[in-house]
């Protein structure tokens, strides 16, 4: 049946608002995902999820190939979707390999071509982590995994360059879900790492937020990587 437009409602106000939907249907899924609410292999039901968020299929749907895209989650033939497993400690490897080449570069970058909208942004972000960071229930874990995200695709964007950008953007995902098993640990951590790294940003230290960033990715593995080795011996 074709539906017709109400009074004062426009398809662009439609599309924005079924764009919206889709936004916070995948955004839900992730935040599972990250907080293991959807263990690794967990299988996913469409329809479970559909009368869980009150929500048609339809987003359900297009999150999860979205998901799928970001090698979140796989899905086999008449089997239908599940969570991806954890990935394997190479890959691991790899994930922090190309970290440890960009985002140091991205944060010497950052430092360079700092505007006052972008260390406001920067500032939120971290003052957002410092309110989590002494609640380790994995609801909010993963909260603070989001502005952490958002924290440093913040330093990935002002760094200039596209494809850092979207290379950073895939990898920070995969790093998540090393990361879910600790969280006072890497909360607290983190923070006072971010500390180091946004002064040496907000000042236009280039050197210094290089080193900084490095040193804080280093970190970050040597926090995650006993972890990552207790989920491959399960």
């Amino acid at each position: 049946m074709t539906r017709f437009l109400g009074s004062g409602e426009t398809a662009q106000s439609r599309l924005k608002a079924r764009s919206a939907m889709g936004e916070d249907v995948y955004e839900v899924l992730l935040s599972q995902i990250i907080s293991l609410k959807i263990a690794p292999r967990e299988r996913i039901s469409v329809d479970a999820l559909a009368r869980e968020l009150g929500v048609s299929q339809t987003p359900i749907r297009a999150a999860l190939i979205r998901l799928e895209a970001e090698g979140l989650v796989v899905k086999k033939h008449n089997v239908g979707y599940s969570a991806a497993p954890v990935p394997n400690a190479r890959h691991f490897e790899e994930i922090y390999e190309m970290r440890m080449l960009l985002e140091p570069a991205a944060a010497e970058l950052a430092a360079r071509n700092m505007t006052q909208e972008t260390a406001e942004r920067l500032q939120e972000a971290h003052d957002h982590m410092c309110e989590l960071e002494n609640d380790i229930a994995q609801r909010n874990y993963s909260q603070f995994a989001r502005f952490d995200a958002e924290f440093h695709a913040i330093i990935a964007e002002a760094s200039g360059n596209s494809l850092i950008v979207d290379t950073l953007d895939r990898l920070r995902i995969h790093t998540h879900l090393f990361r879910s098993r600790q969280h006072f640990t890497i909360t607290h951590e983190a923070v006072s790492e971010h500390i180091v790294l946004l002064d040496a940003l907000l000042n236009g230290k280039t050197e210094d937020a290089k080193w900084a960033m490095a040193d804080h990715i280093a970190r970050s593995r040597e926090r995650i990587v006993p972890f990552s080795e207790m989920d491959h011996q399960l």
